[in-house]
């Protein structure tokens, strides 16, 4: 009996976990494997050289991109991708806490702000490229001249936000600032600081695309431009798909992070829910 009972309470609970993963499986590759037959399938029925099909792009794919230009084009671009986004996360994050906190600050920057954050960012890139030159620094400043607003403003928006009571039970308990900033503020704030570097993702990878389209001699940016200008379309997909590709790490990556940091958050939203 023992034994009988024992298969009868883990087997369905086996099934359900397997039920989950196949069905998590599907959700991620069911459309994507769709989208790629239809598109094989209108890729041997149209007639533009402009449209090649999926195999012509994973073959332009290996030869364009496992080999040297993977060391000369794509590392590049993610370091300067890379130190754009954690420039952008330190500089928002320590900006907007200050600015968060202080209310007379907040409503001197706030028009200032709203003003610089309307400015689209390639439009700076000639301007850096004459204070800068054509560099690596240039680049990472673009980078950081977009990606930090959604972080900026996020933040700002997070500690404003921060539940009034607990500020007057840490002012009870004579807390000090420093405590009150990392165990109060900060952890309030993080689930809107996290979906501002989330933005901030976005527009880091699109920027650090634009930045290498100008006046540049590496990176992905200048070399999917290079493929265009030549002609070379199979090859302009396949860098295509290899930004989407970067950009699905990105998110893979982001939430796993989101996930360690906003731990305590989703355990309360799932208190909540049940």
């Amino acid at each position: 009996m023992t034994a009988y009972s024992g298969r009868i309470g883990t087997t369905p609970r086996g099934r359900g976990v397997g039920a989950r993963l196949a069905a998590g499986f599907l959700y991620a590759l069911g459309l994507p494997m769709l989208l790629l037959v239809v598109w094989g399938l209108v890729a041997t029925r149209a007639t533009s050289q402009f449209f090649p099909g999926p195999l012509t792009i994973a073959e332009a794919f290996v030869d364009t991109w496992v080999g040297p230009a993977f060391v000369e084009d794509v590392l590049p671009s993610l370091y300067r991708l890379g130190i754009g986004i954690t420039a952008s996360i330190v500089l928002g994050v320590a900006a907007g806490t200050v600015i968060g906190l202080v209310h007379w600050l907040r409503e001197l920057l706030e028009p200032l702000l709203e003003f610089f954050r309307a400015i689209p960012p390639p439009v700076l890139i000639p301007v850096m490229m004459l204070l800068l030159g054509i560099t690596d620094t240039m680049k990472v400043v673009v980078i950081v001249s977009g990606a930090v607003w959604p972080i900026l403003l996020n933040t700002i928006e997070g500690v404003r936000a921060t539940d009034s009571v607990m500020k007057e039970t840490a002012d009870a308990f004579r807390i000090t600032w420093s405590e009150r900033l990392w165990f109060l503020v900060l952890p309030a704030a993080s689930p809107r600081i996290m979906a501002g570097v989330r933005q901030g993702l976005s527009v880091a990878l699109i920027l650090m695309v634009i930045s290498e389209m100008f006046a540049s001699s590496s990176g992905l940016g200048y070399r999917i431009a290079y493929f265009q200008r030549n002609y070379l379309i199979a090859e302009m997909w396949s860098g295509i798909l290899l930004l989407g590709l970067v950009g699905v790490f990105l998110a893979v990556v982001f939430g796993l992070v989101e996930r360690r940091v906003l731990r305590w958050y989703h355990g309360i939203r799932e208190v909540n829910r049940a």
